[in-house]
Order: structure tokens, then C-alpha cells, then sequence
């Protein structure tokens, strides 16, 4: 009794500091004019609901006086329909559709909200936008549509600031929130549910004028597929109180944390349907919900340095709603709300830069979430409760934290953002008109005036890809109708690197001088990326080059740093500050196409070899052809051929036709075949293998090799444990890599299975979504073992193919899969997901076919390779400075020493080796060492990393000489198959599709990796 009397007792404290809190806060509203955050009290409130969501919260500064209500309403359902309690309630995660069936009861209830579907996800999944209004904004929403259509697209009104002035009068802005993109971040879906009824429901004047002067778009769930393996997982937790749960190792389909990081290359249907809602319904902010900190981040002002190419106009957009958000929260006494941290907004491939890049607003909250429904004491680092400058009143070291208490703080936030966006609608519609204003005169103030993709490209392919992803951005595309001649800037000099020899300094500055501008021809049909239009800073972000300095002040950059489009993929784009390029003759496109099909006579074809990855989606597609490569450079048909390209039999013309245009490749009907040295290119069986550690880095490898429809089977890494002949079913195994720097130990012996529970991975009644079209598994821990590594040994003895990068090729290694090469340490290389510059060692080896001498490439990090002649040895390195001159002695630089009091003797030359080579073996060495490796076994080197001042292309290079010319790709024998070695990452997020062909052209000439070899000794 005497308990029950304190817990009384603190409940009416509590409520009388809640009572105390909103009266004064009223009051500080109502001191500057605007509305003050407070209930309506002619409104009844649903007192049944609002208790529960008092019982819920665990303190009393863990809610607002925004939310620790619920008003009434006779006719609209609560949240508590659907879920059987209220929002934020312990135990209750809904699914996705759940989600949705509570929306559409809104819609059905009230005239204030309306569902519009906007598009399935890769597994088939329904996503959702939810408007909130006025009855009266909804019913007129096309022509808010069209108002807003003219301030997106200020061309439309000439760029008539008064007429601007008068659609913003007139229109209504909207602020589009999206939840649960990160699935693990559960709170988001039941906060957005209450969020639409509170907007739709109350009349309190501080959210009924946002009501009325604001439309809100809500998207609950941003990856629907992962959402509802996250609630299975929840609900197999409670149904095993007791029991370690599994880890949510795949969320959509092909991709987990990455997913918020496709807004650049939008691979990803949610990305998609998200960016078309955002653009199509004009809207003005895009505000995504994340949860990882105590209590609400807005991290949208964050940290630098921003975005190079966003407007100034944000940047200060960003500072506004920020300080505000804060300010407010502050104001009810919420503890942990702060808007600075260590988030940089240097990377636009985060799901809210959509808004950033298309002149709107982004925004993102971190909340603080439990990762599930549990009510959990959660206990806090010294850094998370520390009070600093920009966090005043921190989160406490140690709390009681609910679901209903992160709710309170998604709610509390989202409601005064949208006060303060409504209050100020005006003026951020005429910011949204000026943004996009600026963004046409781009060419006039900072240029350039246009990107330009010569219609000679010889991967016309992949331009077209590239094309494509601006498409998708909705970037207009035009098509130069005539040749067209523009004046290109000179180039910079570069400087030659610290320690280079004077004369070789010399040589330098003559090759590097800074040239003079030069005027270049483009051919009728090139394709122009035009920045004179709204969305040209998207464009501009994609094609331009980054430079991150390794002297910024921001030593832990939160992303990628470089990710130059036109690099990544292959392709020449032509950056252009002459603005007589918006006066050539040209069209606009909206369908872009690579052109293909069969020209020429004859019963014999020849396609090109230009590294376009679609030569591997031909392969397959054409499986009764057959398809030969030429191992050398030919000209037939008044056509000349690169070495690897493909000769052609067996197909009918009318077959090769069709098949080649649908993949945009152009044949050449020959009346023979050339007469040059060829091998089978066969459609090899490819098996995918995965961990069960992280599915994450694989995933965009898989996305790639779906779209181009490259069969293959999705395999664990338990799998290859339990087939004693994987030759018997495969030719080629992908290992991709696994992220986190996976060590061999993880992925030898998985998780632990010494103590716990099985962690099975497999849909079952109480887990229906887990496995989709993924892998299933009893039990999640085991790993490849020692039984998986002999027959991955085996696999590459009797003649297989193992192809890893990064962490895998480390583990590659480390299994004695890779005589000849070792992994060296660094000491200060630090590269942040940067483009860099590689150089074609081997033009004949297969792996290389289609590729020229410079290629970029994508590394974080990677591996830094050496090579040696011999098994089981390091590269030697000698001690003492490496010099390149003679030692000190008598004579000139060119003579030899000597000794006095005896007859002179001629040194034996030295051998030398590139840094990229294996050293010569001398005499000495071969001398009855059997560790000596044969010239036929030796690495070969397919690519290297370029040299120091050409290495960086974009990003961040710091420590570069550590692994500047050091092999990039290497193919290792290995018995009678192949370990083929990636430094760097070649299938990465959509987005690094020039080297795509590197692993396509292992997988097509995986029996003849050996054609071109070099056996000589030396």
C-alpha cells in the first residue's frame, strides 16, 4: 500500500511538473507572436489512450505537451485498431502492412487524409504515400501541383521573381517524412501513425494551422521488405525470451545499412520510388527518421564539410530549421536534443540528399531506439551524456528508455518542424524558387555550362547507363542534331612529387607545363547534359570531380569521398565553361538507348571488345552459340577489333539481331572468320558464395549480376563446407567482399558456438518473411571451417576459379591460396571510398580485354599487394633509404669504385623489378630451393595502381606512395585453377560499372585465364 502510494505520488509530481512545463511554455510562445504549443481545450481527449501512453513513457521529460495527449474524435480510428494498444506500446511492432491498413482506415474515416500507392519493392512489396491535410488542400491538390510545378521550374514563369512572388501566395508547401529505411531503427512506422492521426484529428491551433497551410506526405516504412523481416525477427524474440535472437542479416533483398546510400546511383527500387514521389509531388523538404543517438540528433547541420555543390541558400535552410527544432524542444524540457555532431554532409548518396539535390530541404533525425519494442535500462558513454557547447542539457548517463518515449521525441520533433516550416511557408517556397532560379543561371555564375558525352565514346553502353542514372534524377538529356566545336580551359600543370630526381624534375615540368586552351569537335548525336535547367546540381554533383583534403579540420569522413560518375563507369564526360556549347543544334531525349544489332553480311559475327559488362548478358542469353575470343588485335569487314573481342557461329542472323539490340552491342557480319589465335568464351557455372557475418558488400555484386542476367547460386559459405566436388557443379566461384575487414578467424568459425542457442535463419509460422529469395540456415554461427577451406583448396587445385577482393582476397591468402603475393602493412594510407587511377599492366590476359591503359577504379582502403618469386617469402625490402645512385667513392656518378691494393673487378648488374612485378630470381636463390616458383606459376599482374601524383582522381589520398604502383588485380595459379585478387572493389553500389568487366571477363574466360602468359624467366 505504502509502494502504491509513492508510485501515486510521483504520477501526480510528475503530472503537475508536465501541467507547470506546458504553461510556461505557452507563455514563451505567445511573447513572440506565434502560436503557442498547446490542446485545444473545447476538444475532448481520449482519455483511455492517453493514459496508456503516460503509462508507457518512463519519465516525465521524456514527452511534450504536444503528445502526452490524444485528442478525441467520434469518427476516426486511433492507432490502437490496428496494433491492439497505442503507439509506442512494449511488445508491438507492427508489419509494414499493418502500417498501411491503419492509413487507409484514416482515409476512409476523414476527407483530411488520402493513400497513394508509389511503387513495389524488389521482393514485391507495396510502398505508400500518406498526404495529411486540409479537406480543402487535398481536394485541389493538382492544382497546388501545377503552382508548385512553376516554382520547381522557374523557366516556366521566365524567371519572374513577382510572378514567383504571387504563385507563392497562393500555393501550399509540403513536407515529406519517410521512416524505417534502416530496419533494425523500429520506432518510425507507430510514431507516423499517430503523427497522421494527431494532423488529421486535432484542433488545437498550433497543429491546425499546420493542417491547413501545409500538406504532409508520409511514407511509414522506406524498406518494406527488411520491416518485415525485422518484426518476424522481434516476434521469434518473443516467443524466445530467453534466447539470443538472430541478427537481421539481410533487409531488402540485395542490400541492409547501404540502402541510404543510393540516392546517387538509384539502384534500388525504394530509392526510385521515393525520389519520384519527391519529385512528382513537387514537394519542398524530404525529412528522413533514423534512430541511433540519445535522444533526437538533427543532424542536418552537423559537421563539415558540406556538399561542394549545394546552394548556400540550403546551408543557411539547414541552420534555421535546426537551431529551431532544438530551441523548441529545449523549451519543454526534453533533455538530449543538439543539431551539431559529427555527421559531414559531404556525400549526396544519403536518401535525404533527394531534397538537397533538387532544391528542397533535406533533413535527418537520429532518435534514440531499442531495436525492437522492449522497454530497456539503457546506459550511455561518457562522450553520449557529456555537456558540450552544443549540447547543453545532454542525455542522462543511464535511463529506463521505451518505444513510446522514442515515439514522444520522433512526435514532438516532427510537429514543431512542421510549426516552424508553416509559420514560415513563404519564405521557404520562395528559397525552393530560388534554388531551382540559380540552378538555371548555373552556366552565367559558376559554370560550367554543360557536360558533354562524345558520341564516339567506344562504350556506348555504359554511356547510355550513365545517361540513364541522370534520367532517373530527372536531369534533361539533349542530343547535339549537329557537330558542334567548343573552347576548352587549359590545364593545370601538375606537380611533380616530393624527392623526385632534379632532372627527372626537369623532364617533368617539360611533359606537365601548364598547356594552352584547346577547342575540340564534338560529332552530331554527342549527348549534352545542359546546366541551364532546374535540376542541373544533381548533374553537376555526379560528373564533376571531389577533393577532400587530408589537412581538413573533419578527420573521420562519414562516407565516400570521391565517386566521379563518369570515372567510375568508363565513360569520357567533357566538362564545359564554354557557354557557346547551350547554342549547338540539339534535341531533347528522353529515351536513351545504346544502339545495337547486326550490320554487315556474312554467317560469321564479330562484336567489339570494350569492356561493356552486356558482352557477359549476351553470353548467357545466346547459350547454343558458340563464341570464341580473339587473342590478338584483327581488322575484318572494314572494321578494326580489339583483342578479346567476341567471333560468333553457330546463330542465325535474325537471333544475334534481336539479342544484340536489346543489349545495346553492334555486331559485324564477316564472310570468314579472322585468322587470328582464339579460345572458347562458355557460360560458365557460377556459384555466389556469402557469410553469414554480413550479407551487405555482396549484395550490390548480386543486384549487378541480376540485372545483367548472370545465372548463379546463392550459396553460404556452410554450403561449400558440406560439397565435397564443387568442381562438379562450378566453374567459377565469386567470394565478394564482406565489409568490416572480416578477419580469416570470422570467417573460419562464424560466430560462437561454445555457448548459446542455434540461431536459425528460415521462414517458419512465426518467422513467414525471413528468407524471401535469399538463403535460409538452422542455424546462423558456423562458419566456412576447415572442412570449407579444404574444398575451396581442392576447388582451385583441380582447375576452378576463385575471384575475392578485398577482405576475401586477404582470406584467400592467409589459406595459402596465392603463392607470390602478401599483403603489406600501411602506415599512415588513409583512402575513404575514393576514385583512384590504375594502370593496365597485361593486355592480354583475359581479365584485361577491352580495357585501355589508364582505368579509375574505386578503393577504401584496399589491400596493398607485392609479389615475390618465390613461395612463402615476403618482397625484400633492403635497409637504409632507397637509393637510386651509386654509393659514395672515387669518380663521376657513371664510374665504378674501387679498392685500393687490388686489381678492379666488374659487379654483376643487379636485377631490378618494378614496385608492381615479382623480383628475378638470382643464382643464388635458385640454388636447390624448391620454394622457387616456375615463371608459369608466377602472379600475373592485370592491373596496377598508378603512380603517386596520378594516383587520386577523387576524394581522399593521404599516404598514397604506400600503395601507389603496387598491383590493383592480380590472377594467381594456383594447381590448375586460379585465385584471381582485388585490391579494389569492382562492383560497388551501382555505381562502379567501368570495372564491372574485369570480374565478367574472369567469369567468360574462366578455362582460358592462361591465354597471353608470359613464361620467360625474366
Amino acid at each position: 500500500m505504502i509502494h502504491g502510494g509513492r508510485v501515486w505520488m510521483r504520477a501526480v509530481c510528475g503530472f503537475i511538473a508536465v501541467l507547470v512545463l506546458a504553461t510556461t511554455v505557452g507563455l514563451a510562445w505567445a511573447g513572440d507572436g506565434e502560436t503557442a504549443p498547446a490542446r485545444d481545450p473545447q476538444q475532448p481527449v481520449d482519455e483511455a489512450y492517453t493514459a496508456k501512453m503516460k503509462k508507457y513513457t518512463t519519465a516525465p521529460y521524456f514527452t511534450s505537451p504536444l503528445v502526452d495527449y490524444l485528442p478525441a474524435s467520434k469518427n476516426v480510428p486511433t492507432p490502437e485498431v490496428v496494433l491492439g494498444d497505442v503507439s509506442g506500446a512494449p511488445g508491438i511492432l507492427p508489419y509494414a502492412e499493418d502500417v498501411y491498413k491503419y492509413m487507409r482506415l484514416l482515409e476512409k474515416a476523414t476527407p483530411r487524409v488520402k493513400v497513394y500507392s508509389i511503387g513495389k519493392t524488389e521482393e514485391g512489396r507495396e510502398m505508400i504515400a500518406v498526404a495529411v491535410s486540409s479537406e480543402q488542400n487535398l481536394k485541389h491538390l493538382e492544382e497546388n501541383r501545377a503552382r508548385l510545378a512553376k516554382l520547381a521550374d522557374p523557366r516556366t514563369i521566365q524567371l519572374n521573381d513577382a510572378e514567383a512572388d504571387k504563385i507563392v501566395a497562393q500555393a501550399t508547401p509540403i513536407y515529406y517524412i519517410t521512416g524505417t529505411i534502416h530496419s533494425p531503427e523500429t520506432g518510425a512506422p507507430t510514431a507516423l501513425m499517430e503523427l497522421a492521426y494527431r494532423l488529421a484529428v486535432d484542433e488545437s491551433p498550433y497543429i491546425r494551422e499546420s493542417r491547413e497551410g501545409t500538406i504532409t506526405l508520409i511514407t511509414p516504412v522506406v524498406e518494406v521488405d527488411g520491416r518485415d523481416r525485422m518484426v518476424d525477427i522481434y516476434k521469434w524474440h518473443l516467443a524466445h525470451p530467453k534466447d539470443f535472437y538472430p541478427p537481421l542479416i539481410y533487409w531488402g533483398k540485395y542490400v541492409a545499412h547501404d540502402n541510404n546510400r543510393d540516392a546517387m546511383g538509384v539502384t534500388l527500387k525504394l530509392t526510385e520510388n521515393v525520389l519520384k514521389t519527391y519529385t512528382g509531388w513537387k514537394a519542398q523538404v524530404l525529412h528522413d527518421l533514423h534512430e541511433s543517438v540519445p535522444y533526437l540528433y538533427d543532424n542536418t547541420v552537423g559537421d563539415g564539410p558540406y556538399n561542394a555543390w549545394i546552394d548556400p541558400i540550403l546551408a543557411d535552410e539547414w541552420q534555421m530549421v535546426g537551431a529551431r527544432n532544438v530551441a523548441d524542444m529545449t523549451k519543454f524540457g526534453m533533455p538530449g536534443v543538439f543539431t551539431h555532431g559529427d555527421f559531414d554532409t559531404w556525400s549526396p548518396g544519403y536518401l535525404m540528399f533527394i531534397a538537397a539535390m533538387h532544391n528542397g530541404i533535406s533533413r535527418l533525425y537520429e532518435t534514440f531506439g531499442n531495436g525492437g519494442a522492449d522497454t530497456k535500462e539503457r546506459t550511455l558513454e561518457p562522450e553520449e551524456y557529456a555537456r558540450t557547447w552544443y549540447k547543453q542539457n545532454p542525455p542522462l548517463p543511464k535511463t529506463l528508455w521505451s518505444q513510446r518515449d522514442n515515439n514522444n521525441y520522433e512526435e514532438t520533433g516532427l510537429l514543431t518542424s512542421l510549426h516552424y516550416f508553416n509559420e514560415n511557408r513563404r519564405m521557404f517556397l520562395k528559397n525552393f524558387y530560388l534554388k531551382g532560379k540559380r540552378s538555371v543561371l548555373k552556366p552565367s555564375a559558376e559554370g560550367p555550362a554543360a557536360y558533354v558525352l562524345s558520341a564516339d565514346d567506344p562504350r556506348p553502353e555504359l554511356q547510355a547507363e550513365l545517361i540513364q542514372v541522370l534520367q532517373k534524377q530527372e536531369v534533361e538529356i539533349s542530343r547535339a542534331t549537329a557537330s558542334f566545336t567548343v573552347t576548352l580551359p587549359a590545364k593545370k600543370a601538375k606537380k611533380p612529387s616530393k624527392g623526385d630526381a632534379s632532372k627527372d624534375n626537369d623532364k617533368a615540368k617539360e611533359k606537365d607545363a601548364d598547356a594552352e586552351p584547346t577547342t575540340r569537335e564534338f560529332p552530331a548525336g554527342s549527348y549534352i547534359v545542359r546546366m541551364d535547367q532546374p535540376y542541373s546540381r544533381i548533374a553537376d554533383a555526379l560528373l564533376d570531380h571531389q577533393y577532400w583534403s587530408p589537412d581538413d579540420p573533419q578527420k573521420t569522413p562519414y562516407d565516400d569521398t570521391g565517386w566521379t560518375f563518369g570515372e567510375l563507369f568508363g565513360v569520357e564526360v567533357v566538362r564545359v565553361t564554354d557557354a557557346k556549347v547551350l547554342s549547338a543544334a540539339m534535341e531533347h531525349v528522353k529515351d536513351v538507348r545504346a544502339p545495337g544489332g547486326v550490320k554487315g553480311d556474312g554467317s560469321v559475327f564479330a562484336i567489339n571488345n570494350s569492356a561493356e559488362p552486356t558482352l557477359a548478358t549476351l553470353r548467357y542469353k545466346l547459350k547454343d552459340a558458340s563464341m570464341d575470343a580473339a587473342e590478338q588485335p584483327f581488322e575484318a569487314g572494314g572494321t578494326k577489333f580489339t583483342r578479346g573481342s567476341i567471333i560468333i557461329h553457330g546463330v542465325s542472323r535474325a537471333d544475334l539481331d534481336k539479342a544484340a539490340s536489346e543489349v545495346g552491342l553492334r555486331a559485324v557480319g564477316l564472310e570468314a572468320a579472322p585468322s587470328v589465335k582464339t579460345h572458347p568464351v562458355r557460360a560458365a557455372r557460377v556459384a555466389f558464395v556469402h557469410t553469414w557475418l554480413s550479407t551487405q558488400m555482396g549484395g550490390w555484386w548480386r543486384l549487378a549480376l541480376d540485372d545483367l542476367k548472370i545465372p548463379y547460386d546463392y550459396i553460404s559459405t556452410q554450403t561449400v563446407a558440406k560439397i565435397d566436388d564443387l568442381n562438379a557443379k562450378y566453374d567459377v566461384i565469386l567470394f565478394p567482399p564482406i565489409g568490416y575487414n572480416a578477419p580469416t578467424a570470422a570467417i573460419v568459425n562464424g560466430l560462437p558456438t561454445s555457448w548459446g542457442n542455434p540461431l536459425p535463419w528460415k521462414n517458419t509460422p512465426e518467422t513467414p518473411n525471413l528468407v524471401g529469395n535469399n538463403d535460409a540456415t538452422d542455424d546462423m554461427r558456423p562458419g566456412l571451417g576447415w572442412e570449407g577451406v579444404a574444398h575451396l583448396q581442392a576447388f582451385v587445385a583441380k582447375g576452378g576459379v576463385l575471384l575475392t577482393a578485398t577482405d576475401t582476397s586477404n582470406f584467400a591468402l592467409s589459406i595459402g591460396l596465392g603463392d607470390g603475393v602478401s599483403v603489406g602493412s600501411s602506415q599512415k594510407l588513409n583512402i575513404v571510398g575514393s576514385v583512384l587511377g590504375a594502370r593496365l599492366v597485361d593486355s592480354t590476359s583475359p581479365i584485361a580485354y577491352g580495357y585501355s591503359e589508364m582505368v579509375s577504379v574505386y578503393c577504401d582502403n584496399g589491400p596493398i599487394f607485392s609479389l615475390s618469386s618465390i613461395a612463402g617469402e615476403r618482397r625484400r625490402r633492403k635497409l637504409g633509404s632507397q637509393s637510386k645512385s651509386r654509393p659514395t667513392g672515387r669518380g663521376t656518378i657513371d664510374d665504378p669504385d674501387f679498392a685500393v691494393g687490388r686489381v678492379g673487378v666488374e659487379a654483376p648488374e643487379e636485377p631490378t623489378a618494378e614496385i608492381w612485378e615479382s623480383p628475378e630470381v638470382t643464382d643464388e636463390q635458385k640454388t636447390n630451393n624448391i620454394r622457387v616458383i616456375p615463371p608459369a606459376n608466377r602472379p600475373r599482374v592485370i592491373l596496377r595502381y598508378a603512380d603517386n601524383k596520378d594516383l587520386l582522381i577523387s576524394g581522399l589520398l593521404e599516404g598514397g606512395d604506400e600503395i601507389a604502383q603496387h598491383p590493383a588485380v592480380v590472377d594467381v595459379p594456383s594447381g590448375n585453377g586460379h585465385v584471381i585478387l582485388f585490391s579494389i572493389n569492382p562492383v560497388y553500389r551501382g555505381e562502379t560499372r567501368g570495372t564491372y568487366a574485369l570480374v565478367l571477363n574472369a567469369i567468360l574466360n574462366f578455362d582460358s585465364l592462361n591465354a597471353g602468359r608470359n613464361t620467360d624467366e625474366k
